[in-house]
């Protein structure tokens, strides 16, 4: 056992003084469809329900230890950070400020301030989150505090490494598969150091959101790089940039081993797991198990762990999660329709319509200087095969219609 794992197997302990072992659990539902052993590790139910507490705490009382006068801790987060450095103030009992972007929702705020327990001064600055973590990098310089990066820093792989430290103990055995979502890659640093060392045959994979890859883009380039853009549905790991210290944890990947996950098939995994095994899942928290049907081959008959790295899912978000499960499999599509200014023409369309199709959205423009119209309608079915039969229906009765379902720019302005 080298150095790093060993002081893993030391900050598991001490966590022990803020939570118990995050839950290892044997998903009947997951192992019966995939013919595997197929684990969730819940670090969905730390006290903060995230992981991030882990590498917050590690990284706090290392600080202290090297430096007891350092009693002022910074970072800048919307999410599962803030919340972790706000407990671990409270824990250590040392002054935290916490900067947040102006666009937050209040509920993060609130829970961020009720974690910090009067520990915490939280600060709303910039559009962006850029904008916000140059500010607070900025206050380090001018009060002399220490900044707490969510990811890129050698204490904080160290704490999230306990997850592998637990997981192992609770199993008793290596398993042969561990999935890991990434973002900035603290997560996946400190698991598979870990693993690497003490079970060295444990295999990995790592999934990423489809617009937010990267540790692809870091492994293709032989280093991190910035993406231009990125999609921020899957707030907790939608990260621009791997960081420099994870990425050298990293680095010895193979990119085939490294999973995309598309937004909207990620909700189909959050609804099931909401629905079938009650479990309540953010949208990161959801990359893992969202993988499994991509790896069916690979895990039949495999002893697997999934990492659910996170549980702070705002209910307010859940009706455009259904809307886009819905797209993605199929079962809602929009369409623009040319309907025909003449009586009956509705009528006849609505015919048209099977048993189990329903119409969820209709906008009907009528223009009486024109023979047609512009219908935007939004259809809900139970089959996706059903639409099929519908758009020949429309074909035959010589309905002009345009299917805007996967058009991004179209179905964000008018959806």
């Amino acid at each position: 056992m080298d150095d790093f794992a060993h002081n893993a197997r030391l900050t598991t302990a001490a966590l022990r003084d803020l939570f118990d072992a995050t839950p290892l659990q044997r998903n009947d539902h997951l192992s019966a469809r995939y013919g595997a052993e197929i684990y969730l590790k819940r670090e969905d139910l730390t006290p903060v329900r995230s992981y991030k507490l882990r590498g917050a705490f590690n990284a706090m009382r290392k600080v202290r230890a090297a430096r007891p006068g350092q009693c002022h801790f910074v970072c800048a987060s919307a999410g599962n950070h803030a919340q972790g450095v706000a407990y671990a103030c409270r824990h250590f009992g040392v002054k935290g400020t916490i900067f947040m972007p102006v666009t937050t929702p209040q509920q993060k705020i609130d829970k961020t301030r009720t974690f910090g327990n009067g520990a915490v001064e939280i600060v709303l600055t910039g559009d962006y989150f850029d904008q916000t973590l140059a500010a607070s990098q900025a206050y380090c310089r001018d009060h002399g505090a220490h900044f707490l990066s969510p990811f890129d820093d050698a204490d904080v792989i160290e704490g999230q490494a306990s997850v592998a430290v637990e997981l192992l103990d609770q199993l008793g055995v290596p398993p042969d598969l561990v999935i890991l979502p990434v973002g900035g890659g603290g997560l996946a640093s400190g698991v598979t150091r870990y693993l690497r060392d003490v079970a060295p045959g444990v295999d990995f994979r790592f999934v990423e959101p489809l617009g937010g890859a990267s540790l692809s883009a870091a492994l293709e380039a032989g280093g991190p790089v910035t993406l231009p853009r990125i999609n921020t549905f899957v707030d907790g790991a939608a990260v621009a940039r791997l960081g420099s210290h994870t990425y050298d944890c990293l680095k010895w990947a193979d990119p085939a081993q490294v999973l995309l996950a598309p937004e909207d098939r990620i909700c189909v995994t959050m609804l099931e797991m909401l629905n079938i095994e009650g479990i309540v899942l953010e949208p990161a928290g959801a990359l893992s198990v969202d993988a499994l049907p991509v790896l069916a081959d690979v895990i039949r008959g495999k002893t697997v762990v999934c990492v659910t790295s996170g549980g702070n899912f705002d209910f307010e978000r859940l009706p455009e999660v259904k809307e886009r499960a819905q797209r993605f499999s199929g079962l809602k599509k929009y369409f623009i329709l040319r309907m025909p200014q003449r009586p009956g023409a509705l009528k006849e369309f609505l015919q048209m319509l099977g048993p189990d199709d329903d119409i969820a959205r209709f906008e009907y423009l009528k223009k009486s200087a024109r023979n047609f119209g512009s219908v935007l309608i939004g259809i809900e079915t139970r089959q996706a095969a059903h639409f099929a039969a519908l758009t020949a229906k429309m074909d035959a009765a010589g309905f002009a219609y345009r299917d805007i379902t996967g058009d991004e720019a179209l179905a964000e302005f008018l959806i």
